[in-house]
């Protein structure tokens, strides 16, 4: 079932919203858990707050949940709950901490429910606030990149409604409505293009973490950007939306559209093509999800579309950027694929980022570990969480294998 169908049956048809919705915030003090604590706190009377979560930052957590009122606050990190458990005492807030308390914070009785916990330990907790059926603004993209049909399975069992926050699946989701699903003939997703748009191969080929992280448009986290800067994250995106709208490869394209002002795109068989335009501001799509199916009135600039004066798109060079094609390969082998695409990158990232990695050695290093899984068949369908997290530890265990070989020139 699509993500549209999946939160129509839940909430199309929901009465206007007359108490404050209960809402718990899995990394709050990340980019997207910071826009969705300043929507709060400007509509504080239509949110009460459960849970939020961190990494390790336990000042940061400890002020969130003051600033919230919530009921508790967990960190990841066993090592900073001493920290947070003194900030907190004496507010009757509850604490805890490490793996466990993560789920259990996902567990707790929200009726919405951000998914913002990046990377591959984001994904228990993601998965426990779906098999309660909760409402999941999902902002976690392992959870469908490395489980994705277990993911919408589980969330079809449970009667969850998954709600996506990525701001060009949130226009898709919203284009959607336009149409019935069967009536879709694609879907196309757009892309800044990143800092590197322009350049040249060599000047790409020389390319810096200071000059990849200068995203053009979005302000991200640190991974996020480098991925923009590859066009990883797009095909990330595109097996996302494989997986979250029920289509198939050859119903999802990408533009590049160096304004970030249309963010998706869904055609109909009858030539009609309805797009979501909106500022390049993460609290638009997060607003969408926090109010869904009512509206928030939005702290963003509005839309000038006369003070941009044009719209401009192209066609992906997947020469320069390889990884969006490494991306959409996967999501066609299937399997564990994309699973261990995400884990590799994961790992070319942060060597990129440390020095040791150049610019095209990201892609490089990705595709020689999935060419390393498929030899040693570890490809298969992961069947449990556990499974896919086995896959994702086993993939980066190849990666810096492959690393410390020195196995592929482009490193």
């Amino acid at each position: 079932m699509s993500v549209g169908g999946l939160a129509a049956t839940r909430l199309s048809s929901s009465k206007p919203q007359t108490k404050a919705r209960s809402v718990s915030i899995l990394g709050a003090t990340g980019s997207i858990g910071s826009s969705t604590v300043d929507l709060i706190k400007r509509s504080p009377e239509r949110f009460r707050v459960e849970a939020v979560t961190a990494n390790s930052n336990a000042a940061a957590l400890a002020a969130i949940a003051r600033d919230l009122g919530a009921r508790v606050a967990v960190l990841a990190d066993d090592a900073g709950y001493a920290d947070l458990k003194s900030a907190l005492a004496g507010t009757g807030i509850e604490t805890a901490a490490g793996a466990a308390g993560l789920i259990e914070a996902a567990q707790r009785p929200a009726d919405w429910v951000m998914a913002a916990i990046a990377g591959a330990v984001g994904l228990k907790p993601t998965l426990a606030a779906i098999e309660r059926g909760a409402t999941v603004a999902l902002a976690n993209k392992e959870c469908l990149v490395c489980a994705g049909s277990l993911f919408m399975r589980r969330a079809k069992m449970s009667g969850a409604a998954v709600l996506p926050v990525d701001s060009e699946h949130n226009a898709v989701f919203q284009a959607l409505g336009a149409g019935r699903r069967e009536d879709v003939s694609r879907v196309i997703l757009t892309a800044s293009g990143g800092p590197f748009r322009t350049w040249t191969l060599d000047q790409i080929r020389a390319a810096t973490p200071d000059q990849a992280l200068k995203h053009p448009n979005w302000s991200m986290g640190p991974k996020v950007t480098i991925d923009s800067a590859t066009l990883m994250n797009k095909g990330l995106e595109v097996i996302e939306a494989h997986h979250l709208f029920g289509l198939a490869p050859d119903e999802i394209e990408v533009l590049v559209h160096p304004q970030s002002v249309v963010h998706g795109l869904v055609e109909f068989r009858d030539g009609s093509v309805v797009a979501q335009l909106g500022p390049a501001d993460m609290r638009v799509p997060i607003a969408h999800c926090l109010a869904y199916p009512e509206r928030l009135d939005g702290p963003v600039p509005r839309l000038d579309l006369a003070a941009l004066r044009e719209l401009t798109f192209e066609n992906p060079d997947l020469t320069r950027f390889p990884a969006l094609a490494l991306a959409r390969q996967a999501m066609m082998t299937g399997g564990a694929a994309p699973t261990v695409l995400n884990a590799a990158d994961e790992v070319a990232v942060a060597q990129f980022m440390a020095g040791g990695l150049s610019f095209p050695g990201i892609a490089a290093l990705v595709e020689a570990t999935l060419e390393a899984a498929a030899r040693r068949g570890l490809l298969a369908e992961p069947v449990s969480v556990e499974a896919a997290l086995a896959v994702d530890h086993t993939a980066r265990g190849l990666a810096r294998e492959l690393l410390l070989n020195n196995a592929v020139k482009a490193f």
